[in-house]
């Protein structure tokens, strides 16, 4: 057993930091962009922000958009970014989970292109949402590898 909130008790753990490399193609111009709001909708099917507030810079620290996954509504907050080398969002599905979402692009031996860390540290609102994490947390490797093809695939098709 591992006891999370106070006194409360659970047989899941109700937190997960979660941490993996997408290799982006050699060549992609501007490749933080991929992973900002608006960037993301050239790879990520069905990927929709809708920003609270009209925006200029889509990853300006302090900007608020929503995203709609199936009947799910998520919240994000743009938290800190540096320009071309990193953004940190904050991302909360109300009565769910909450937590961070960061990237940071690097290089890797081996590889001719940039190298995205993807940070997620999400915490479980309620013991249902501690299975939904559970398994985002036992798929995360497979949901990076699936980021890496789509991005390749944006990356590659003319246009």
């Amino acid at each position: 057993m591992v006891k999370n909130h106070g006194s409360q008790l659970t047989d899941r753990p109700r937190r997960a930091r979660l941490s993996g490399l997408v290799r982006v193609p050699a060549g992609a111009p501007a490749p933080l962009a991929l992973f900002t709001p608006n960037g993301e909708r050239s790879w990520a099917e069905g990927w929709d922000p809708r920003f609270a507030a009209p925006v200029t810079d889509d990853s300006e620290p302090g900007t608020v958009f929503e995203t709609a996954h199936g009947q799910q509504t998520v919240t994000w907050v743009v938290c800190a970014r540096e320009p071309g080398r990193s953004i940190r969002y904050a991302r909360i599905i109300p009565g769910q989970e909450a937590g961070t979402v960061t990237v940071a692009l690097g290089r890797q031996a081996g590889w001719a292109g940039p190298v995205a860390t993807v940070s997620y540290d999400l915490t479980a609102l309620s013991e249902a949402a501690a299975d939904g994490l559970a398994r985002f947390a036992a798929g995360f490797p497979q949901f990076l590898r699936h980021w890496e093809q789509a991005i390749a695939s944006a990356v590659s098709a003319p246009g």
